[in-house]
C-alpha cells in the first residue's frame, strides 16, 4: 500500500485592520484581525525541484487572504471570512489537499472582557468520483 505524504505549510498571526461586523459601528470604525493557515499538499515535486513554482507559494495565499480581508466587500462573520479565505486558497492552489484557516477578531463590541473571538474552518480538496 502506498501512502500519500503532506506537508503543512502555516502562515501564523497575519494581522489585519479590517471593516467587518454586524453592527454598523464594527463596519466603520473597523477592528483588528489575526489570521492563521494551514495548507497541506503533496510537496515532493517541490522539494525534489527545490522550486517554488511547484510549491503552495506563501507569498500567494497572503495576498488571497489580503482580497478577503481588506477587499471591497464588508462581511458579517468571522465564519464567513474563513470561509471566503479557504475559497480563494482552494482556487488558487490546485495542488493543495486540505486548508484550516483561523480567524481572530479583537476589539469584539461586547460588555465582556475578553481576548478576541475565534472561527475556524477546514475544507478539504472536491475529488470527482
Amino acid at each position: 500500500m502506498k501512502r500519500a505524504s503532506l506537508t503543512k505549510l502555516s502562515i501564523k498571526s497575519i494581522q489585519y485592520y479590517a471593516h467587518h461586523g454586524v453592527k454598523q459601528a464594527e463596519k466603520e470604525l473597523g477592528s483588528k484581525y489575526e489570521i492563521d493557515l494551514d495548507m497541506f499538499y503533496n510537496a515532493t515535486n517541490a522539494v525534489t525541484m527545490d522550486s517554488v513554482n511547484a510549491a503552495v507559494n506563501y507569498e500567494e495565499a497572503m495576498y488571497c487572504i489580503s482580497e478577503v480581508m481588506v477587499g471591497d466587500d464588508s462581511y458579517n462573520l468571522i465564519e464567513t471570512l474563513c470561509s471566503e479565505i479557504l475559497g480563494k486558497i482552494m482556487d488558487q492552489f490546485s495542488v493543495c489537499e486540505r486548508a484550516t484557516c483561523r480567524v481572530r477578531k479583537f476589539a469584539v463590541p461586547a460588555r465582556r472582557i475578553l481576548d478576541y473571538t475565534e472561527a475556524e474552518q477546514t475544507i478539504d480538496k472536491i475529488v470527482s468520483a
